[in-house]
């Protein structure tokens, strides 16, 4: 008897020890926009393996709003255990935050903690093919005697979309019009009715479009291998690319550096899986890691770029 609880109370001593480990119970991965968007997918396709790497479930909660700013702040303030960590853009992070501060409240250079940056998407600016300028010098040219006269669909005011036509106008003085729609869908819908004359969205909403000839992508914001004939800003001649967005994980600020321990080498290691990015890529996703120190430096670089250019463009005050 003495010996079978000897037993028991090891095996209740080494659970106990285990439990006290990180992790040992579900993971709940915030992604503060609706099933089905491009940073869910990727989100839920790296959330799977995590789960493997972790030998816990690791789950994505969806909390639209606000343009991503609800489940964003729902994170900043959630338990500092590593148990709630969040799976954004740059879009909701960097650019809501600068363009929309009393939604947007929180600091993404003080309120959360990068555990890795995992995913790009490029932006494309794309025409219909009906127009009169077939390329980008074209569509330049044109736009500089017609001011306004081309109207190019975005997916929402403060989105990349909207910083690109303010950085197309800074750059080339192209007089390009912005026009905001409620998500990428109905830009789509419009560009192709002929209501305005072109669009720049992430790839992912417009690659099937291109590939069937049905808009003709003129400019994108980094190389794609899908579209290798389609050139960045920089290599017709100018100074700056389009915005392009990209994905990461992080913690709210506060957590102890046993979650970061064990949660980036685990990110990086699905980061880098061939066979995770074999399955985005088709949907306009790039798998690119970037580590915790390097994501940091990114974000504050584009924090400081992007309010300058808005505030030099009129679009902040």
């Amino acid at each position: 008897m003495k010996s079978v609880l000897l037993c028991i109370a090891t095996l209740l001593v080494a659970a106990t020890a285990q439990a006290q480990g990180y992790p040992s119970r579900p993971i709940n991965v915030v992604v503060p926009y609706a099933p089905g968007d491009a940073a869910d997918l990727a989100g839920r396709t790296m959330a799977a393996e995590l789960s493997k790497l972790l030998k816990v479930a690791v789950l994505v909660i969806n909390r639209p709003g606000a343009g991503g700013a609800l489940g964003t702040e729902f994170v900043a303030n959630a338990a500092k255990d590593g148990y709630t960590i969040l799976f954004t853009t740059n879009s909701t992070l960097i650019l809501r935050r600068i363009f929309y501060p009393a939604t947007a409240r929180y600091d993404p250079l003080h309120d959360f903690v990068p555990l890795g940056l995992s995913t790009r998407a490029p932006n494309v600016l794309a025409l219909r093919n009906d127009l009169p300028y077939k390329n980008f010098a074209e569509m330049v040219a044109f736009g500089k005697k017609n001011p306004n006269q081309i109207r190019v669909g975005v997916a929402g005011t403060g989105s990349t979309g909207d910083l690109n036509i303010a950085t197309l106008n800074a750059i080339t003085g192209a007089g390009l019009a912005m026009v905001p729609y409620n998500g990428a869908s109905p830009a789509v819908t419009d560009v192709l009715g002929g209501h305005t004359e072109g669009i720049t969205l992430a790839l992912g909403a417009v690659s099937g479009l291109i590939k069937s000839g049905a808009l003709k992508a003129i400019a994108i914001s980094s190389q794609f291998s899908e579209f290798p004939d389609v050139p960045t800003l920089v290599e017709q001649g100018y100074s700056k690319n389009l915005y392009g967005m990209w994905m990461g994980f992080f913690a709210p600020a506060g957590v102890s550096t046993d979650v970061a321990t064990a949660l980036a080498p685990a990110i990086e290691k699905v980061v880098r899986d061939p066979d995770v990015a074999a399955r985005l890529l088709p949907r306009g996703l790039v798998q690119e890691y970037a580590s915790p120190e390097l994501l940091q430096n990114e974000m504050r670089e584009e924090y400081r770029t992007t309010e300058q250019l808005a505030k030099k463009s009129g679009m902040l005050k």
